[in-house]
């Protein structure tokens, strides 16, 4: 990922690299999207490993991670936060209101189904961002994008429908961890919207400042103990907030300047991969037949939706579906 000191320069090449040739993927964006996927797909895992709330997990997450990516910015790019319009930074702040719905809704559905499950059906975000993009962004989706979307859906089905044998309890985490996709494809879009304009400093330090303090409100208000002694606890939080967090959904954020919504958001399905991967080797959850099945359909709807981006022609969308006032 490149440097904040080089970061309006890399945005700039960002955008001048929108007339790459058809039938090509910018190459430098697809690698720090998949070191984007390699980071969140530890998240499930460390969430597990955490011993307090979800609501208490998700503040802390985003609570660290501004920590340092606020002085950060003001420190390396306050000039280009100062340019932020208005607009802009109401924009970057419903982004993070809804990363914040996101993170709330995900973790807590963790306590309900599986890893495996919960990853998979909260990275079926592709498919809200694909059928959404054409009104939000007016950004055109191509045919055979919606093709991979297809396949992925069916995946999600496969998996929701082994957890309907498993009991209502799965199926209420399986609800929660789709809610969050919901809210994950909002943020997505809105960060589209916003990113080809703003550099990717200023524009995390807004959204997620205001997601740590919707979460931390949240926490407080809701009386969720915030007290936290062990060590041990404090430094999975943190490799949450560093790793997943900021390595991960920056890699996202920076690529959003550079590939369409819908390919971006179709990456996160890697993530299911990731983390069932992990969740086998760390937890010892070996995850049912229903969820290789569904996530081997996933998978193969990810392989179609690069294959669809590859022949798209870069466009710079606008967000049409958030009031700038």
């Amino acid at each position: 990922m490149p440097t904040p000191q080089t970061q309006g320069e890399s945005d700039a090449a960002g955008v001048r690299a929108a007339g790459r040739p058809q039938g090509s993927l910018d190459g430098r964006a697809v690698l720090v999207l998949i070191i984007g996927v390699a980071s969140v797909s530890t998240a499930a895992v460390l969430i597990r490993l955490i011993d307090a709330p979800p609501l208490v997990i998700a503040a802390y997450r985003l609570v660290i991670a501004s920590a340092i990516v606020v002085p950060s910015a003001v420190l390396l790019t306050h000039r280009d936060l100062e340019s932020m319009t208005r607009h802009d930074v109401l924009r970057a702040m419903a982004a993070g209101l809804f990363l914040a719905l996101h993170f709330a809704l995900w973790i807590t559905s963790l306590a309900h189904t599986s890893v495996a499950s919960s990853v998979v059906l909260v990275t079926t975000t592709p498919l809200w961002v694909s059928l959404a993009a054409p009104f939000a962004l007016h950004e055109r989706v191509q045919r055979s994008m919606y093709a991979g979307v297809a396949v992925a859906f069916v995946g999600v089905f496969v998996i929701a429908r082994g957890d309907v044998t498993v009991g209502g309890h799965a199926l209420f985490g399986d609800l929660l961890a789709l809610g969050g996709a919901l809210a994950a494809a909002a943020y997505f879009l809105i960060g589209r919207g916003v990113r080809h304009r703003v550099p990717l400093l200023p524009y995390v330090a807004v959204s997620y400042g205001t997601a740590a303090i919707a979460l931390l409100a949240a926490a407080v208000l809701t009386r969720a103990p915030m007290s936290i002694s062990d060590s041990t606890t404090w430094t999975y939080l943190v490799l949450l907030a560093v790793v997943p967090q900021i390595v991960g959904h920056s890699s996202f954020n920076w690529a959003l300047a550079r590939l369409s919504a819908p390919f971006v958001a179709a990456t996160v399905l890697g993530e299911s991969v990731g983390s069932t991967l992990l969740a086998w080797m760390v937890l010892g959850e070996v995850p049912p037949t229903t969820t290789v099945m569904g996530g081997a359909l996933i998978l193969a709807g990810l392989f179609v939706a690069a294959r669809a981006e590859a022949r798209r022609e870069p466009e710079h969308p606008t967000v049409h579906w958030i009031s700038p006032v």
